[in-house]
């Protein structure tokens, strides 16, 4: 099915989408620090997924969109979200929001690495400099031999960063046949299923208040999937994705008001890095695009490529 693109409308929803994002992962810490376990955190956000997708899907008459002759692929494909997730929550509970949120723009990166030594694709210099950068802001923002930021938090948000870049291959090859929706509610049904499994060993009772922000911390995490999904049918991927950096000054704001800090003096000056490889990666990707279908145009006129 044909999509208008209407670009403006897709990224205000996909800055609506980091603001949510961001306000999950504030309240992810906030909960963590008041005692909730994260993997207990991690089940929780994916079985409230579960419950807001098949009412929504049933109210509008659309619960045809969830079948699928693929199950294995998006069991696959939870799988390795799933760690990325408990990568990204860890990180979120062991590092301040503003690190945790600048280790995960390495995905881009990771993503170009994978491409040339997994894919073997061609990488020119525009993107391996890119790659070179981002990870000096990486070193700068760790700063290796000293104890300000938590190793353990450094190798967590690597870590979701190299995951979302294999999910996002992965989520690629499901497209193919399957429709967004469809990829959302399979990823929160399985994930709730194997975290459900670690359950048992670390659920606590809770207060009416912690109740509320594990219910939050689903309900953000669900709708900001599904702004995704809506800004990705309005608008061109290159388009929208430069609004994910936005996250960085919500993850700034939260931890300046709760927690009372602001990012370290190697968060100013490695963030930057990694944000411009992240900029300089996406604007590559998109004359190489623009370039691609170009190319394609012009076989098609000359008789050199099948219509």
């Amino acid at each position: 099915m044909h999509h208008t693109e209407r670009p403006l409308l897709a990224i205000a929803f996909r800055a609506a989408a980091m603001a949510l994002l961001s306000t999950m992962f504030m309240l992810i810490k906030y909960v963590g620090e008041l005692g909730v376990a994260g993997p207990e955190i991690v089940f929780w956000r994916q079985a409230f997924s579960v419950p807001i997708l098949f009412g929504w899907l049933a109210a509008t008459g659309g619960l045809h969109r969830l079948r699928t002759r693929r199950m294995a692929s998006h069991a696959r494909r939870a799988t390795t979200g799933m760690i990325g997730l408990f990568c990204n929550v860890s990180a979120a509970l062991l590092l301040p929001l503003a690190e945790a949120t600048t280790f995960s723009f390495t995905t881009p990166l990771f993503a170009v690495l994978m491409t040339a030594l997994v894919l073997r694709d061609r990488v020119g210099p525009w993107r391996w400099t890119a790659v070179a950068l981002g990870f000096l802001g990486v070193l700068i923002i760790a700063n290796p031999g000293h104890e300000a930021v938590s190793p353990w938090g450094v190798a967590a948000g690597l870590g979701a960063g190299l995951l979302v870049a294999v999910v996002s291959f992965q989520i690629r090859d499901l497209a193919r046949t399957e429709e967004p929706i469809s990829c959302v509610f399979w990823f929160a049904f399985y994930g709730a299923l194997m975290t459900a499994i670690l359950l048992p060993l670390y659920y606590t009772p809770h207060s009416a208040r912690e109740w509320a922000i594990l219910a939050g911390i689903g309900t953000l995490g669900t709708i900001a999937q599904l702004l995704i999904t809506a800004s990705l049918r309005l608008g061109q991927v290159a388009t929208v994705v430069v609004m994910d950096y936005t996250s960085l000054i919500w993850a700034t704001f939260y931890g300046w008001l709760i927690w009372d800090r602001l990012p370290t003096t190697a968060t100013w000056l490695g963030a930057p890095a990694i944000v411009a490889a992240g900029l300089v990666i996406t604007w590559r990707e998109r004359r190489l695009a623009r370039r691609a279908a170009r190319r394609l145009v012009h076989e098609q006129e000359s008789g050199l490529a099948p219509l």
